[in-house]
C-alpha cells in the first residue's frame, strides 16, 4: 500500500522534470541570443567606457579611470548634444501623443472611409526612413515645397526649414511627430477597442455630452496605453539619429542639431582616429539619462492609478 503513492510521486516528478527540461530546451536559444546580442554588447561598452587611450583596433589602453567621462562631461559638443535631445523629446511626445489620442479616438468611431484613414496613417510604418526622409525634404523645400504653399495661403512668410539653423530643428521636430504617430496611433487604437461600451452607453444616458465623455471616460481608461507608449516614445526620441540624414545630410546647417547618439556616431565613426573611449562614455551616460527617464514615468503612473 504504501509503495504506490512513492511511484507515482516518483513518475510524476520525472513529468515535471521532463516538461522543465523541454521549457529550457525551446528557451535556450533565445537565452543564448539575448546573452550574445544584448549582454554582452552592454558589459563590454560599459567596461570599455573605464578603459582610457583605449585603441579600437589594437584593444591596446593605457589604464582604467575616469577620463573618458571627464572628457564628455566638460565637452561643450555634449553639451548642445544633450540640450538637443532633451528639447526633442520634451516637444515630440507631448505633441504626438496628443495627436495620437485625437486621431486614434476619431478613428474609432463609426466613419465612412474609416478603414482607408487608418491605412494611410499606418503607411509610414512599412515605408522606408530614408525613402519618407527625402519626401519630406522636398516638402520643407524652402521654394517649391508643399509646406511652405501652404503657409502663404495663411499669409505666412515662407521658412527656410533646411538651410537655415532657425528653420533646422521645428523641421525635424515636425518629422519627429509624423514618423512616431503611425505606432503610437496603433497602440491607443487597440486601448481604446478594449473599453468596455457600456460605459459610453452609461454616459449618454446621463445626459454627458461628446467632449464630457472624452475627458472622463475615454482618457481615464485610456491612460495605462498612454503610459505605455509614452515610455516607448521616450525611449526612441533620446535616440534620434537616422531622422537627421535624410532631412539634413548630417546634424543640421553649421552642426547645430548635434544628438546624443550623433556625438557618439561622431566619436566613434568619424573622428580619426577613432575616440571609442569618449563614445562608449557617452553612450552610458545617455543609457542612465534614458533609464531615470523611465523609472520616472513609471513613478508617476503608478501614483496616478493610486
Amino acid at each position: 500500500m504504501n509503495r504506490l503513492p512513492s511511484k507515482n510521486v516518483s513518475r510524476f516528478s520525472f513529468e515535471k522534470l521532463k516538461n522543465k527540461s523541454e521549457w529550457l530546451i525551446y528557451l535556450a536559444p533565445f537565452a543564448v541570443g539575448v546573452i550574445i546580442f544584448t549582454l554582452y554588447p552592454i558589459i563590454n561598452v560599459f567596461l570599455t567606457s573605464f578603459k582610457e587611450n583605449f585603441d579600437y583596433m589594437t584593444k591596446e589602453f593605457s589604464g582604467w579611470g575616469l577620463g573618458n567621462y571627464t572628457y564628455v562631461l566638460q565637452d561643450p559638443y555634449f553639451h548642445q548634444a544633450l540640450k538637443n535631445t532633451f528639447f526633442y523629446v520634451f516637444i515630440v511626445i507631448p505633441v504626438s501623443t496628443c495627436l495620437a489620442v485625437l486621431i486614434a479616438t476619431l478613428l474609432n468611431q463609426k466613419i465612412k472611409f474609416s478603414g482607408l484613414f487608418q491605412t494611410a496613417y499606418f503607411l509610414p510604418m512599412v515605408t522606408s526612413t530614408i525613402a519618407v526622409g527625402l519626401a519630406w525634404r522636398f516638402m520643407f523645400n524652402y521654394k517649391s515645397g508643399v509646406i511652405n504653399y501652404f503657409l502663404g495661403l495663411f499669409g505666412i512668410d515662407a521658412i527656410n526649414w533646411l538651410q537655415v539653423t532657425t528653420g533646422n530643428f521645428p523641421a525635424l521636430c515636425i518629422y519627429g511627430v509624423w514618423a512616431i504617430l503611425p505606432f503610437t496611433i496603433i497602440l491607443l487604437l487597440s486601448g481604446l477597442q478594449n473599453i468596455d461600451p457600456m460605459y459610453y452607453t452609461a454616459a449618454k444616458v446621463d445626459g454627458a455630452g461628446p467632449i464630457r465623455i472624452f475627458f472622463k471616460i475615454t482618457v481615464p481608461l485610456l491612460m495605462p496605453t498612454i503610459f505605455l507608449v509614452m515610455i516607448v516614445n521616450t525611449i526612441s526620441c533620446f535616440k534620434v539619429f537616422n531622422e537627421l540624414f535624410p532631412l539634413f545630410s548630417g546634424p543640421g546647417v553649421a552642426n547645430n542639431l548635434y544628438t546624443a547618439v550623433y556625438y557618439i556616431y561622431y566619436q566613434f565613426r568619424i573622428q580619426i582616429p577613432s575616440r571609442y573611449g569618449y563614445a562608449t562614455a557617452a553612450a552610458v551616460i545617455l543609457f542612465v539619462i534614458i533609464f531615470v527617464f523611465t523609472m520616472v514615468q513609471r513613478f508617476v503612473e503608478k501614483k496616478l492609478k493610486n
